[in-house]
C-alpha cells in the first residue's frame, strides 16, 4: 500500500534552512548569522511577550503620528517637552536630598557655610572626611556596575555613545556626590543634577524605543533641562549643550534642546521655594575708558583659567599615585577641606554663599585673596581625590573673586571713574567661565540671564571673548574632555588640510637602473608584490616604469631575454606626484591611475625620484580630514 503524498508545512528547522539557503548562507556563514540572530530574536520575543504596555505605547505613538500627520521633527519637539518636565523633577529630587541631609545635620538655612560656622571645630574636620569615606564606598559600587555597563557620563553618551545612560552606575555616582556635597565637599552640585536629568531622558527614550540618533538628541535635551534647572538660565542651558557637548548649532538639534530648556525653567518656577542661585545686584552703566578695564580683566581671566584647570588635573594625578583605597582617598580629600574650614569655613560647599556675599557686601582685599587661595586648595583636594561633582560652580566662584579683587584694585586707583567691585565680580564670573569651558557664547548668555541687565552685555562680551582667545593659546586647556577631544580633532583636520605629499612619502624599494637585466628585474618582482618597477638613470632621475606583464609575457612566450634590459621595457609616460601636491590633487591622480602607489619626483623639470606615496596612506589622511565620509 502506497501512502498518498501530502503537503506538510515545514517545521521551524526546515523554515530556517529554507531562509538561509534563499539568501545564499551556508556552512560557517550560516552559523555566524544564526549566532547574531538568536539573541535579537530572544530579546524581541521578551519585549513582545512580557511588555504589553510597551507594545501598546508603540502602537499608540504610530497611530498618533499618522492621525496628526506628525513628522520626526514634530515628534522630537513633543518629547522635548516631556523631557524638560522630567529633567526639572530629577534635579528637584536631588535638591531635596541635599536639603533633607542638611536638616538632619541641624542646618535649616540650607547653607553649607552656615552649617560649618555652627559646628564646633572637631566636627568641621570629621564631617567632610566621613562624608568622603561613605562617598568612596558608593563609588566602589558604581565601579562594579561599570564593568557590566557603558560609561555613565552623559557627554560620552551623546557624542560617541548610543545615548544609553546606565541606571545603576548613575544612581550610585549620584549618591556618592550627595554624600560629598552634604558633608561640605568643595565641589559643585550641578554635575549630578545634569547627569540625573540625562538619565531620566535616556530612560524615556529607551522606553519608547528611540533609535540611537534620536536617543542621543533626547539625552542632550535632558542635559539642557538639568543645566537650566540648576542655574535658572534656559538660553544658556541650551547653548551649553549645543556649544560644548554637541559642538554644532544645527536647528534640527537646537530646536528641541531650546524647548526642553524653556519647559524645565517653567516647571522649576512652579516649585515652592525655588530661587536662582545668585542674587545679582543692578549692574551699573559702563562708559568711556572704563570699558578697557574689562578687556584687561578678560586678559587676566584668560591667563589664569588654564592654570586653575592644570592645578585640578595635577591634584588628580597626585591622589591617583597614593597607594590608598578609593574611600580612603576621598576621606583624605575631605580631611583637607575640614582642616582648612577650622579657620575658613567659607571653603565648604560650592561657593554660592560667598559669591552672593561679595556681590552685596564689601570685602577687604586680604579676605578675598585668602578665601580664593584656600577655596582653590579645597576644590583641588575634593575634585582631585575622585569625588563626583561639577567644577562649573567653583569656576564661577574663582571668576567672581578674581573680578572682585581686580575691581578693588582699579577702584582704589580711580575711585571716581570706575564702578563698584561687584560689577567686575559679575563680569569676572563670565570671563573665567568662558576661558575654562571654551564656550564664550554660553558664558555671555548665562551671566546676562542671571543679571537680566542690558548694561552688562558690552563689558561682558569684551571680557569673555578676550578671555577665550587668551585661554586658547595655552595648550588648548579646557574643562571638559569632549571639548578637548573636539579641539584635537579640529587641529588634526587643519594639519591634514595643509598636508602635502612630502609628508606621506615612503622609500621606493622597487627601483632599478636602466641597465638592469631581466634576471635582476625578475628577482625584484619576486621579492615585492608590485606591478611596476621604477627606472632611474645614473643621476637618479625618474625615467619611467617596467611593467610586470611585459616581462611575464616574454618569459611565457619563450622569447630571448638574455640581452634585454630595463631600457627595452621602459614605459616613459607614467603618472607621477610632486612633494608640494595637496591631498585633493593627489587623490585625483590616484582616481585616474587606480593603482596602489605612485612615484614622487622632485619636480617636472628635475625628475629626481624621492620615493612613493601609497593609496592607503592617502585615503587614511583623507578620511581623518573628512570623518563623515566613513
Amino acid at each position: 500500500m502506497v501512502a498518498s503524498p501530502r503537503t506538510t508545512e515545514p517545521g521551524p528547522r526546515s523554515r530556517a534552512g529554507l531562509f538561509l539557503r534563499a539568501r545564499g548562507l551556508r556552512g560557517p556563514r550560516a552559523m555566524l548569522f544564526l549566532r547574531r540572530l538568536i539573541p535579537f530574536a530572544s530579546k524581541l520575543s521578551t519585549l513582545t511577550a512580557n511588555r504589553p504596555v510597551l507594545s501598546f505605547l508603540l502602537k499608540l505613538r504610530t497611530h498618533a503620528q499618522r492621525l496628526f500627520r506628525l513628522s520626526d521633527s514634530h515628534t522630537m519637539l513633543i518629547w522635548a517637552v516631556v523631557v524638560g518636565v522630567a529633567g526639572a523633577f530629577a534635579t528637584t529630587v536631588f535638591r531635596g536630598g541635599i536639603a533633607l541631609s542638611q536638616r538632619l545635620l541641624g542646618n535649616h538655612s540650607e547653607g553649607l557655610v552656615a552649617l560649618a560656622t555652627m559646628l564646633p571645630w572637631p566636627a568641621r574636620i570629621v564631617l567632610p572626611a566621613a562624608g568622603g569615606l561613605v562617598a568612596g564606598f558608593c563609588l566602589i559600587a558604581a565601579r562594579r556596575h561599570a564593568k557590566k555597563q557603558a560609561n555613565a557620563d552623559y557627554m560620552e553618551a551623546v557624542t560617541i555613545g548610543d545615548g544609553a545612560v546606565p541606571v545603576s552606575q548613575t544612581v550610585w555616582r549620584s549618591l556618592s556626590s550627595l554624600f560629598t556635597i552634604t558633608s561640605g565637599g568643595s565641589i559643585g552640585r550641578e554635575g549630578s543634577m545634569v547627569q540625573l536629568a540625562a538619565l531620566v531622558s535616556s530612560l524615556i527614550g529607551r522606553w519608547v524605543h528611540f533609535d540611537p540618533p534620536r536617543l542621543r538628541l533626547l539625552v542632550a535635551c535632558g542635559a539642557a533641562a538639568g543645566i537650566t534647572s540648576a542655574y535658572n538660565a534656559p538660553i544658556a542651558g541650551a547653548f551649553f549643550v549645543t556649544e560644548i557637548v554637541l559642538g554644532s548649532m544645527a536647528m534640527e538639534s537646537f530646536g528641541p534642546i531650546v524647548v526642553s530648556s524653556v519647559v524645565a525653567n517653567i516647571t522649576m518656577r512652579e516649585f515652592a521655594g525655588y530661587r536662582p542661585p545668585y542674587e545679582m545686584p543692578v549692574f551699573p552703566t559702563i562708559a568711556g575708558v572704563e570699558v578697557l578695564l574689562f578687556v584687561v580683566l578678560g586678559l587676566l581671566c584668560g591667563a589664569l583659567a588654564p592654570h586653575f584647570l592644570r592645578l585640578l588635573a595635577a591634584s588628580k594625578r597626585r591622589f591617583a599615585l597614593l597607594p590608598l583605597p578609593l574611600p580612603v582617598r576621598l576621606a583624605l580629600g575631605g580631611l583637607i577641606v575640614g582642616i582648612i574650614s577650622v579657620w575658613w569655613p567659607e571653603v565648604w560647599g560650592n561657593g554660592y554663599e560667598v559669591v552672593n556675599s561679595l556681590l552685596h557686601q564689601p570685602w577687604t582685599w586680604t579676605a578675598l585673596l585668602t578665601v580664593l587661595v584656600f577655596k582653590t586648595i579645597a576644590t583641588a583636594a575634593t575634585a582631585g581625590s575622585g569625588a563626583v561633582g561639577g567644577i562649573f560652580t567653583p569656576t564661577l566662584f574663582v571668576g567672581a573673586v578674581l573680578g572682585c579683587l581686580f575691581g578693588l584694585g582699579v577702584h582704589g586707583i580711580w575711585p571716581h571713574s570706575t564702578s563698584a567691585p561687584f560689577a567686575y565680580a559679575m563680569v569676572g564670573m563670565g570671563a573665567f567661565l568662558a576661558a575654562a569651558t571654551h564656550a564664550p557664547l554660553m558664558a555671555i548668555l548665562m551671566i546676562f540671564e542671571m543679571t537680566l541687565s542690558y548694561q552688562v552685555v558690552l563689558p561682558l562680551m569684551l571680557s569673555c571673548v578676550v578671555a577665550y582667545f587668551i585661554a586658547r593659546t595655552s595648550d588648548q586647556t579646557s574643562m571638559y574632555e569632549v571639548t578637548l577631544r573636539r579641539t584635537r580633532e579640529e587641529k588634526e583636520r587643519l594639519r591634514l588640510a595643509a598636508t602635502q605629499m612630502r609628508e606621506l612619502v615612503k622609500p621606493a624599494d622597487t627601483v632599478v637602473p636602466l641597465t638592469a637585466n631581466v634576471k635582476d628585474m625578475t628577482r625584484v618582482f619576486l621579492e615585492y608584490p608590485v606591478k611596476y618597477l621604477y627606472v632611474i638613470d645614473e643621476a637618479g632621475r625618474f625615467r619611467g616604469v617596467v611593467a610586470l606583464k611585459d616581462i611575464t609575457s616574454d618569459l611565457l612566450d619563450a622569447h630571448d631575454t638574455a640581452t634585454k634590459t630595463a631600457a627595452d621595457y621602459l614605459q616613459p609616460q607614467f603618472d607621477v606626484l610632486t612633494p608640494d601636491m595637496s591631498l585633493g590633487e593627489a587623490l585625483q591622480h590616484f582616481l585616474a591611475f587606480q593603482g596602489e602607489r605612485l612615484p614622487v619626483i622632485e619636480r617636472k623639470s628635475a625628475p629626481l625620484l624621492l620615493g612613493v606615496v601609497y593609496k592607503t596612506s592617502l585615503l587614511d589622511a583623507y578620511f581623518r580630514l573628512n570623518p563623515t565620509t566613513r
